[in-house]
């Protein structure tokens, strides 16, 4: 960046970098999990309840990054599906509970494949996406690994 005005320039704005990237890189795992049944914000979902199952609606929302009224609509999608159970907590009523099923944790299987096809669609090694990612830590909100 040379002048004042290229501070402006369109391919110079971080937000840009990252929407455009972000974008491109839910194009990439589009194929990759549609065998799977699943979109990339299902995705995301199974991965959470694959680490803790079951967990609050709100719980989940958190780990999410999403709102709970985002979130609702997706379990709702991945229980008619089969994958996961949404009822209510036994010790307070008042708490949305999603579990998985036996058919969401068999699924956790078959998605073991999906950060291997994903590195080589982007011609990426796992050190270089894990640097990649804490890069990004400090903009997602959330702890690198």
């Amino acid at each position: 960046m040379d002048s004042p005005e290229d501070l402006l320039a369109l391919e110079n704005q971080l937000c840009f970098a990252l929407v455009t990237a972000a974008r491109n890189v839910v194009g990439i795992y589009r194929p990759v999990l549609e065998p799977l049944g699943l979109t990339h914000p299902q995705y995301l979902v199974m991965l959470a309840l694959w680490e803790r199952s079951p967990q609050a609606l709100r719980e989940l929302a958190a780990d999410l990054a999403m709102e709970p009224a985002t979130l609702s609509p997706l379990v709702k999608r991945l229980e008619a599906q089969g994958l996961v159970t949404r009822g209510r907590r036994a010790a307070d009523e008042r708490v949305l509970e999603i579990g998985l099923t036996d058919a969401g944790r068999r699924l956790r299987a078959e998605a073991l494949e999906v950060p291997g096809r994903v590195m080589a669609a982007v011609g990426m090694t796992t050190e270089q996406i894990a640097a990649l990612r804490d890069a990004l830590a400090p903009f997602a909100g959330r702890r690198s690994r």
